[in-house]
């Protein structure tokens, strides 16, 4: 069957296992090879081209009712967190008072930045149907540590999203090797031109980072959050569950770690982090102006 770019193929060595997107069709050493981003996974593989096979419809639809009932667990359950966490900020705000004041809150404002425009675009409905405000652009991840810096100083955000594709390569290092990963380095030194302009860990949080990205790395070049501590997939939309929770927690509270990562899609394997505080601030009264009659 003829393969083409934007077809929607799995690994026959890997039993189709994941969905993947061809995104570029390339000769390498006298052999036909494919490179592949993930549909569900922030992956990018390379893979010979007799290895494809194009799923049909049926095959796509059932891949994609798997992840879509996770996302929707998911969510129902971060929901239920959201709900509760301004639920109590709520009755500090009025200080338990039968007769509440009115406030207004103002959640931490995002920059998520996306090697990849699919991705980005489902991170982008979710921030929205969550409520966090955010300007999401998309940016090749080698260009990233060039671009940071101006984005910062334009939109000074309180939470830093730095990812895309990623993958560890065995051919090329050890695991331990930052140079065996696509994308890691770029990561790096974003992350570090991030903390150029605000060092303090809770003035501006990070999370960096995609599928099977250096975690060690990320974290000592400032990350508050990063993938992937055991080398596996994170899912397309876990950084935007990391950054919600962090967006909607009061600035006076510490955030633990599990209570980040345990409604993501992957898990303590696939991300990780520091203590960190919130970054809401609650504010009255609200209106401030009223209009007179």
């Amino acid at each position: 069957m003829d393969i083409k770019i934007n077809d929607i193929v799995g690994r026959r060595s890997y039993n189709s296992d994941i969905l993947f997107r061809v995104i570029d069709i390339q000769k390498q050493n006298g052999q036909t090879m494919a490179i592949l981003f993930g549909e569900d996974f922030r992956l990018v593989a390379d893979a010979p081209y007799q290895d494809l096979v194009v799923l049909d419809q049926n095959e796509r639809i059932k891949h994609s009712e798997e992840y879509r009932t996770l996302e929707e667990q998911s969510l129902k359950l971060f929901t239920q967190d959201v709900d509760l966490l301004r639920e109590r900020q709520e009755y500090a705000a009025t200080g338990g008072y039968s007769k509440p004041s009115k406030y207004f809150q103002i959640p931490g404002r995002v920059l998520h930045l996306d090697g990849d425009p699919s991705y980005l675009k489902k991170c982008m409905s979710l921030y929205e149907k969550i409520g966090v405000p955010v300007l999401g652009i998309h940016c090749s991840e080698k260009e990233m540590p060039q671009k940071i810096g101006g984005l910062i100083d334009y939109y000074r955000p309180d939470i830093l999203v730095i990812t895309g594709h990623d993958a560890y390569s065995k051919a090329k290092g050890k695991i331990t090797d930052i140079n065996a990963y696509r994308h890691s380095k770029h990561f790096v030194q974003t992350v570090r031109e991030a903390r150029r302009k605000v060092p303090h860990l809770d003035q501006l949080v990070i999370f960096a980072g995609a599928c099977q990205s250096h975690f060690e790395s990320l974290i000592y070049a400032g990350a508050n959050f990063a993938s992937s501590p055991s080398r596996i997939n994170i899912h397309a939309l876990d950084p935007v569950y990391i950054v919600a929770k962090i967006s909607f927690t009061p600035f006076m509270e510490r955030i633990n770690v599990w209570d980040v990562l345990r409604n993501t899609l992957t898990g303590e394997k696939g991300l990780g982090g520091i203590d960190t505080k919130g970054v809401l601030r609650t504010g009255m009264p609200y209106p401030p102006v009223q209009e007179e009659e």
